[in-house]
C-alpha cells in the first residue's frame, strides 16, 4: 500500500487535506487572490486576510459554490499549491481520495475526479467517496454494519442530510442553507435594526462568538459603516437580536430533516430515534441549532467533537485501514 496518500475535503469556506505521509490535517481558506486577472497573488489563509479589503486589481474568490466546483481553473491552482506545500515543495506520485456531495450530478462528480487528475499532482489513484459516509467515519460510526445513521452536515453554502446503512446511502437531501445564509441574516438584521453595514468577516466573528457572548451576558461588539451619516462607527449588538434573525434558517433545516425522516423506511427510522442525530458541519456549532434540531424532532442530537474536519478525518480512516476501503469507488474511465 502507498504510503504517499492524501484524502481531500474541498469545502466551500474550507479545504481540508489528510497527507498520510506527514499524518496530518491541513485546514486552510478555499480562497485564492489573482491579481490582473492571471497572477497568483495569494492563496488559502493569506488570501482570505486580504478578503474585502483588496485594490480593484486584486480578485479574491472561492472557486467553490454550493459545494460544486465553480472555477475548476483557480480550484486546481489551489490544490496544486496546497498539495506542494505539505511535500515540501517535491511532489511525489501519490493516491488520492476526495469526498463528494451525494446530491449533485454526475457531470459534478465528475469534476472532482477530473480536478485531482488536471492539477499536476501526479495523482497515480483517485478514488471517491461520498461526502456523508465519510463523515460517519469521521464520527466514529461504523458505517459497514446494518444500522441506520442519520447525519446532518451543516456547511458553509450548504446543509447535507444523509442516512447511512451498509456503507451507502439510503437517503440524501441536499439544501442550500448554511454558514454563509447565517452570516448574511445576521448583516441583514444590523442593517435594519441599527442603520449600520457591517461586513461578511464581522458578522461570521459575531456568528462564531455568540455562543460565549450569551454565556457572559454581553453584546457582539461591531464596527461598521453608517447609512445615515457614512460615517465609521462601533455599536453593540444585542444576543437576542442575532439568536431571532437566525430562527427561520434553524427551522429550515429542521423542516428538511422532518422531510427525510418521513421518507425513511420503518426499521432504519427505528435505529435512527435509538441512536439520533449525528451534527456536524463547519457552521454547525452556532449557538442554538443543536437545541432547535432536537426540539424539532423529538430525537436526540450528538455534536461533533471536530465539526469542521469530520469528512477529512473520515478519509484519513479509508486510507489507513484497509477494512474501510471499499466505501471508496472509482468513476468510469479512470485509471485502477
Amino acid at each position: 500500500m502507498a504510503n504517499n496518500a492524501f484524502g481531500i475535503d474541498l469545502g466551500t469556506n474550507n479545504i481540508k487535506i489528510y497527507s498520510k505521509g506527514e499524518d496530518h490535517i491541513m485546514v486552510e481558506k478555499n480562497m485564492i487572490a489573482i491579481e490582473n486577472k492571471n497572477v497568483l497573488f495569494a492563496y488559502g489563509n493569506s488570501a482570505y486576510e486580504m478578503y474585502e479589503k483588496a485594490p480593484n486589481n486584486i480578485h479574491i474568490s472561492y472557486p467553490l459554490s454550493s459545494g460544486v466546483i465553480a472555477d475548476i481553473k483557480n480550484m486546481e491552482t489551489l490544490v496544486r499549491y496546497f498539495i506542494t506545500d505539505l511535500q515540501k515543495g517535491n511532489t511525489k506520485p501519490a493516491d488520492f481520495y476526495i469526498a463528494v456531495p451525494t446530491d449533485v450530478t454526475e457531470v459534478e462528480k465528475r469534476a472532482f475526479y477530473d480536478l485531482v487528475k488536471d492539477a499536476n499532482v501526479k495523482a497515480k489513484k483517485i478514488m471517491v467517496v461520498e461526502k456523508a459516509v465519510a463523515d460517519g467515519l469521521g464520527l466514529d460510526i461504523d458505517v459497514k454494519n446494518a444500522q441506520g445513521v442519520l447525519v446532518v452536515n451543516v456547511g458553509y453554502e450548504t446543509t447535507e442530510i444523509s442516512i447511512l446503512s451498509l456503507g451507502g446511502i439510503v437517503l440524501s437531501r441536499l439544501i442550500k442553507t448554511g454558514g454563509l445564509k447565517f452570516d448574511e441574516a445576521i448583516r441583514a438584521a444590523v442593517r435594519k435594526e441599527f442603520s449600520l453595514i457591517i461586513g461578511g468577516k464581522t458578522s461570521e466573528t459575531v456568528k462564531i462568538s455568540l455562543k460565549e457572548l450569551e454565556q457572559a451576558g454581553k453584546g457582539a461588539i461591531v464596527y461598521g459603516r453608517d447609512i445615515v451619516t457614512g460615517l465609521p462607527v462601533e455599536r453593540e449588538i444585542p444576543t437576542k437580536l442575532v439568536n431571532e434573525c437566525l430562527e427561520e434558517h434553524f427551522n429550515t433545516i429542521v423542516d428538511n430533516v422532518k422531510v427525510i425522516l418521513e421518507r425513511t423506511p420503518p426499521e432504519l427510522a427505528a435505529d435512527i430515534y435509538r441512536h439520533g442525530i449525528y451534527l456536524t458541519g463547519g457552521a454547525s456549532q452556532i449557538s442554538h441549532l443543536e437545541e432547535r434540531l432536537a426540539s424539532g424532532t423529538g430525537l436526540k442530537v450528538n455534536v461533533s467533537d471536530n465539526p469542521t474536519e469530520s469528512v477529512v478525518i473520515g478519509l484519513a480512516k479509508i486510507i489507513k485501514d484497509d477494512n474501510y476501503k471499499s466505501v471508496a469507488y472509482a468513476i468510469e474511465g479512470m485509471s485502477k
